[in-house]
């Protein structure tokens, strides 16, 4: 199932979101010209490390720099293919275009940034060992859901289900589609910390806890004439 659309239509310009993804879509054409050796230099020392962070003897073995925290704000905006891109980019321009309405671009940016840095945060504190580069905007994005879940629970998702050659398309409450998003991350995420054999190099954890950072915090972001509830779904 894909999410094509909602059915929430902006009352002003994403400005914001638009941005995003337009920076995101250009650092990844940046990287998609170096040669191989040099994007994987330029995800290790910009992604999240986790080791890197919690084994300083063995980073400052491997060459990292010391005392430098910066790949949780710069791992959102690196991407390891274009259906990663794609993906990230197409999510955060169904759900980013409201809530930043709620917010305004300046609010907005910031909460964008919070988000990512809570799934960083996550994603480190569940795989501190891991020697592998986490990178992309996802988290960041699932911030952005997360709020949508609460501004917009009675929002209508278009989905498409491909079925064999015939394309399907149905609608679904948001909160249902974005709550099954959510358990599905976190379960997951857990066969993942279980040592399953196969639940891919995604870092599920990540996901969650961006989630759950823009559910708690979005109030603190909304507009000021925005916060009282009969307004959210106005």
């Amino acid at each position: 199932m894909f999410p094509i659309r909602d059915d929430i239509p902006s009352r002003h310009a994403p400005v914001m979101t638009l941005l995003l993804i337009a920076l995101n879509t250009a650092i990844f054409l940046f990287a998609a010209i170096l040669p191989r050796d040099e994007v994987r230099q330029l995800f290790y020392l910009f992604g999240i490390v986790p080791a890197r962070f919690a084994h300083p003897a063995w980073a400052a073995r491997v060459g990292f720099p010391a005392d430098d925290y910066w790949p949780f704000v710069t791992s959102m905006f690196l991407h390891g293919g274009w259906l990663h891109l794609i993906g990230n980019m197409w999510t955060l321009w169904i759900f980013g275009d409201n809530v930043e309405d709620r917010m305004g671009r300046f609010r907005f940016l910031v909460f964008y940034f919070a988000c990512g840095i809570a799934a960083g945060a996550t994603h480190f504190l569940t795989s501190p060992s891991s020697t592998v580069p986490t990178v992309g905007a996802s988290g960041a994005i699932a911030g952005v859901m997360g709020a949508y879940f609460v501004l917009f629970p009675r929002a209508r998702i278009v989905m498409l289900l491909p079925l064999f050659v015939f394309p399907y398309f149905f609608e679904i409450p948001a909160f249902l589609f974005l709550a099954y998003w959510f358990v599905a991350q976190i379960l997951t995420g857990t066969l993942a910390l279980a040592g399953a054999a196969d639940v891919g190099g995604v870092a599920w954890w990540a996901h969650g806890g961006g989630f759950l950072a823009g559910a708690v915090l979005f109030g603190l972001f909304l507009r000021p004439r925005e916060r009282s509830p009969a307004l959210r779904e106005s």
